[in-house]
């Protein structure tokens, strides 16, 4: 037996019964779903930084990309709010096309 206690995606059971094994699930609370998709996306933005190949890469990014969605409904809004969110910080305060890498702040 091997314990794993983290958020799965909805067919896993199903992978696994085909694997020929059986698992254990529960249904989380709102609050615990919340604690486990910020958990799952600590797990998925390391397995990201740990990618040694794009195409593994975007396979992270993709999970991460899942979360956000669950994890914008989480506080109450969509990915349609946290674009639009995104596309105001934009406008205001730029993005990242220069490559800019502060160094220093000095006073004038």
């Amino acid at each position: 037996m091997t314990v794993h206690n983290k958020l799965v995606r909805d067919k896993i059971p199903e992978v696994i019964e085909r694997a020929g094994k059986s698992c254990t699930t529960t249904t989380l609370t709102e609050a615990a779903f919340t604690s486990a998709l910020r958990e799952k996306l600590q797990e998925e933005v390391a397995e990201y930084l740990q990618a040694e190949q794009d195409a593994e890469a975007l396979e992270e990014l993709a999970d991460i990309t899942e979360l956000l969605h669950f994890l914008a409904e989480a506080h109450g809004g969509s990915m349609e709010r946290v674009e639009a969110i995104r596309k105001d910080k934009q406008e205001q305060r730029g993005s990242f096309h220069k490559r800019l890498f502060l160094q220093e702040v000095h006073n004038k």
